[in-house]
């Protein structure tokens, strides 16, 4: 029998340092990996029914389920692996989500060699994938869920640490107006000699209306 292989996960990379692409990437993979087992199932299904061509596209629907569950524990120059403690636990904790998918792509691959072998037992080990579809999608959604979870997460702290910029150019943009606000009152008080400073004055108030219009644009999107 073949010993189930666990991943050794890379979970240096913190959630904070991930983009909103890598977030998407990840939860997609994580959706494959729910769509290819049920294709690995069906088309299992279909081999040990003497289908030429469906032996081939189970393979090819294994490995797709193989590459990105080693894409999403182990991680890649695009992404990071295991990255919390939440999707630590849920891999290589009490629920041995790492552990059952492995079983499940051990199993598969011992079921397409006894249907292409045409062992007695290759019915058999189809019960036994079947059977082992309904607990295994059961894993693949709690850590899907996770993944979208942590995207949220992620999301809402873009969203705060872009408020906090916004308001804080927001003051200095008050502080520029009242400068300007005061240099005006200064040029106009000069006379001849403060003409050119009054254009000048005159140009800043119109940039910070400008920011102040920018920020309040960028505030009403963060909020949205």
């Amino acid at each position: 029998m073949r010993t189930t292989n666990v991943i050794q996960p890379n979970s240096s990379t913190h959630s904070g340092k991930l983009s909103g692409e890598t977030f998407a990437t990840l939860i997609n993979l994580s959706g494959r990996r729910r769509f290819t087992s049920q294709r690995v199932v069906l088309y299992a299904v279909l081999a040990s029914g003497e289908d030429p061509d469906a032996l081939a596209t189970a393979r090819e629907a294994l490995k797709l389920f193989r590459d990105a569950h080693t894409a999403l524990v182990k991680g890649n120059d695009a992404l990071p692996g295991v990255f919390s403690d939440e999707l630590h636990m849920a891999y290589f904790g009490p629920e041995s989500g790492d552990k059952k998918i492995q079983a499940f792509i051990d199993l598969a691959e011992r079921t397409f060699i006894a249907i292409e072998s045409n062992w007695r037992q290759r019915s058999d080990f189809l019960k036994e994938l079947i059977a082992s579809t309904t607990p295994l999608l059961a894993v693949l959604n709690s850590i899907t869920a996770i993944y979208e979870k942590e995207a949220r997460s992620h999301a809402n702290s873009v969203k705060n640490q872009l408020q906090d910029v916004m308001s804080e150019i927001q003051d200095i943009s008050k502080q520029a107006h009242m400068v300007a606000f005061n240099a005006q009152i200064i040029a106009a008080r000069a006379g001849n000699a403060g003409r050119e400073f009054t254009v000048v004055a005159n140009v800043m108030t119109s940039i910070t209306a400008e920011i102040d219009k920018l920020v309040q644009a960028a505030l009403s999107k963060a909020a949205a």
